[in-house]
C-alpha cells in the first residue's frame, strides 16, 4: 500500500547545504532557526498548549536525497566511513522512506501576518527541509538513562577554532557574535568526509552558512577560519 504525506511547516535555518550540517541536534545550541506551519497546519490553534514543553520532536523528510534511492548497507562517519552496517542500525540520511527525527529546543511561538511559526534552538537541518510532523518531547518516556549508544554513545571530540585577521573584519552585521558562535560550533565539529580525520590535509573547505561563504583549513587538529566571502546577493 502507498500512502501520502503533505508537510507541515519548513524550517528556516543557517545552513544552505548538505555540507557541514551537524550530524545530530543539539551540537550546535547556538543556532536558531523558525519552523513556518504551512497549508491546513498553519493555525494556532494547531499548538496550543506547545509552550509547555521545552523540547519537540520533529519529523522531516530528507527530501534532498528521496530521488538517489538508498542501500541496506551504510558507512557512518563515527566508525570512519569505511566499516559497512546495516542502514536501520544508523541514522544515515538514505533510508527506504527518507524519513528523519530530531529532538530540538522550543523557544517559543509567534505570528508574523498569517504564519504561524515556532523559534527553535539546535536544529540540525537544512534549510528549507519540509517537517511531516511535531510532536512534544516527554522526558519521562524519551530520556531512557540506561539506553546504550552502540558506535555512537559518547558525544564526538570536538577541534579547536580560530578566525584569520582576514575572517574577522569580514564578519559584520547586527548578529555578529551569534554568527560567529554557529560558525565556530559548526566547523569544531570538523565536518569533512569521515576518512580526513588525523591526516594531514592541505585542502580548503568551504560551506555556506548564513549568508557567507565560510572558508576553512584544518591543520594540527585546528580549525581556521580563512575567509568569509561577501554575503551572497538573492
Amino acid at each position: 500500500m502507498n500512502y501520502q504525506i503533505s508537510p507541515v511547516g519548513v524550517i528556516r535555518s543557517p545552513y544552505k547545504e548538505k555540507f557541514a550540517v551537524p550530524r545530530q541536534p543539539g551540537l550546535v545550541p547556538s543556532a536558531r532557526s523558525e519552523l513556518i506551519l504551512q497549508g491546513e497546519a498553519n493555525a494556532i490553534e494547531a499548538v496550543r498548549g506547545i509552550e509547555q514543553f521545552s523540547h519537540l520532536w520533529l519529523l522531516f523528510l530528507f527530501d534532498q536525497n528521496l530521488e538517489a534511492g538508498w542501500r541496506p548497507t551504510v558507512r557512518p562517519p563515527r566508525l570512519g566511513g569505511n566499516e559497512r552496517i546495516g542502514v536501520f542500525a544508523s541514522r544515515a540520511t538514505f533510508r527506504p522512506n527518507g524519513i528523519g527525527m530530531s529532538a530540538v529546543e522550543l523557544l517559543g511561538v509567534r505570528q508574523k501576518g498569517s504564519d504561524v511559526i515556532l523559534d527553535l534552538g539546535g536544529v540540525d537541518l537544512v534549510d528549507g527541509t519540509p517537517i511531516i510532523d511535531i510532536k512534544p518531547y516527554i522526558p519521562y518516556s524519551d530520556s531512557l538513562t540506561q539506553a546504550r549508544g552502540g558506535f555512537a554513545h559518547d558525544q564526538p571530540d570536538t577541534l579547536a577554532v580560530e578566525f584569520s585577521e582576514q575572517a574577522e573584519r569580514q564578519l559584520t552585521g547586527k548578529q555578529l557574535a551569534r554568527q560567529r558562535a554557529v560558525i565556530e560550533e559548526v566547523l569544531a565539529q570538523d565536518p569533512r568526509p569521515a576518512y580526513k580525520k588525523g591526516k594531514q590535509d592541505e585542502k580548503e573547505y568551504a560551506v555556506h552558512l548564513f549568508d557567507y561563504n565560510v572558508k576553512f583549513i584544518v591543520q594540527n587538529d585546528r580549525v581556521t577560519v580563512t575567509a568569509l566571502d561577501k554575503p551572497i546577493r538573492k
